[in-house]
C-alpha cells in the first residue's frame, strides 16, 4: 500500500513523499516497525514476517524513502528526515508506542526515532549497526572508500555487485547477492548517495544516555561490514541495554540465522507485553 505522508509540526519534515508500507496484520498490536538497511527495502524482513503475525504482532515494514517503490524529492535526504517520516506514519496509522527493529542504516534511524520521538517507542532492537561509523582497520576504511568511488563513477550497479559480495560471500549465496544486486539497482541515485554521506556524518555516541526504550543489541559475529566490537558501543552507553551475538550470522543476521535471530527477537518483544 502507498500512503501520503503530509508535512509534520517538525520543520525537517516539511515536503511530501510517498511512503510504501506493508501492514499485513493491522488488527493487532503492538506494532512492529522494521527498518531495513542501504539498498534493500521492506522486502528483506520477509522471514520475520510470519513469526511476528502468528505471535500476534503488527509488522509495520516501510521502504525507506528513495529505496524500494518508496518515493524521493531529491531533497535533504537524512537520517534526522527519515526518522521523522517514520514518526509521521507511525501517527499517520495510530500504531504508536512501537517496537521499532532496525537494520544497519535501519538502526541509525530506529536511533535517531527513539531520541526525536520517545514516546512513540515501546522498544527498541538494533541489528548490525552503529552509533558512529568509524571502521577500525585499514581494510574496513578501504572497503567503505571503494564504496564511494564506485557509486561515484560507476554507479549503482557496480556498488551493488561489490557490496553483495561483501555481505553474502560464498557460491551457497550466489541467490541472496543476486536479490541484494537487483534491490540497490531499483533505489534512486540521489537517495543512495545522500544515505551513505547521512551515515558518514551520522554520530550518536553523546545522546545514547538519553534513550529510553529498553534495547537490545543484535550482532553477527562474522559480520565484516560493521565490526561486533562497534556494536558493542551501543549496548554499553544505552542504559539498560543488552548485546546478543549470533553465530555464524554476517551483517544480514536476519536472513542469515533468521530461526536464531527471530527466537532472539521474539522473546525480547514479548517481554512486559500487554495484548
Amino acid at each position: 500500500m502507498i500512503i501520503s505522508l503530509p508535512s509534520g509540526r517538525e520543520s525537517f519534515f516539511r515536503r511530501t513523499f510517498l511512503l510504501h508500507v506493508l501492514d499485513p496484520n493491522p488488527n493487532r498490536k503492538p506494532a512492529v516497525l522494521l527498518l531495513h538497511g542501504l539498498g534493500a527495502d521492506g522486502a528483506s524482513w520477509t522471514l520475520q514476517l510470519p513469526p511476528l503475525i502468528e505471535a500476534g504482532f503488527r509488522p509495520l515494514v516501510p521502504d525507506v524513502p528513495g529505496f524500494g517503490e518508496s518515493t524521493y524529492d531529491g531533497r535533504g535526504w537524512n537520517i534526522r528526515r527519515v526518522a521523522a517520516g517514520m514518526a509521521a506514519l507511525l501517527e499517520e496509522r495510530a500504531a504508536h508506542p512501537a517496537d521499532v527493529v532496525g537494520l544497519s542504516m535501519g538502526g541509525t534511524i530506529a536511533q535517531q526515532l527513539a531520541l526525536d520521538f520517545p514516546r512513540l517507542v515501546r522498544r527498541l532492537v538494533l541489528v548490525s549497526t552503529f552509533a558512529v561509523l568509524r571502521p577500525e582497520s585499514f581494510g574496513g576504511w578501504l572497503y567503505f572508500l571503494r564504496r564511494l568511488v564506485l557509486v561515484s563513477t560507476l554507479g549503482l550497479p557496480a556498488q551493488a555487485r561489490f557490496v553483495a559480495g561483501r555481505i553474502f560471500p560464498g557460491p551457497q549465496n550466489q541467490p541472496l547477492r543476486e536479490l541484494l544486486v537487483a534491490s540497490i539497482a531499483r533505489a534512486d541515485p540521489r537517495a543512495y548517495r545522500a544515505a551513505m554521506r547521512s551515515l558518514g556524518l551520522f554520530n550518536s555516541l553523546r545522546r545514547l544516555s538519553r534513550i529510553q526504550a529498553p534495547t537490545l543489541v543484535v550482532t553477527g559475529d562474522r559480520d565484516t561490514t560493521v565490526s561486533p566490537q562497534r556494536q558493542k558501543l551501543l549496548a554499553e552507553r544505552i542504559p539498560g541495554a543488552r548485546q546478543i551475538t549470533i553465530p555464524g550470522a554476517g551483517h544480514a543476521v536476519a536472513i542469515d540465522q533468521p530461526a536464531s535471530f527471530n527466537r532472539a527477537l521474539l522473546s525480547f518483544l514479548s517481554q512486559d507485553r500487554i495484548t
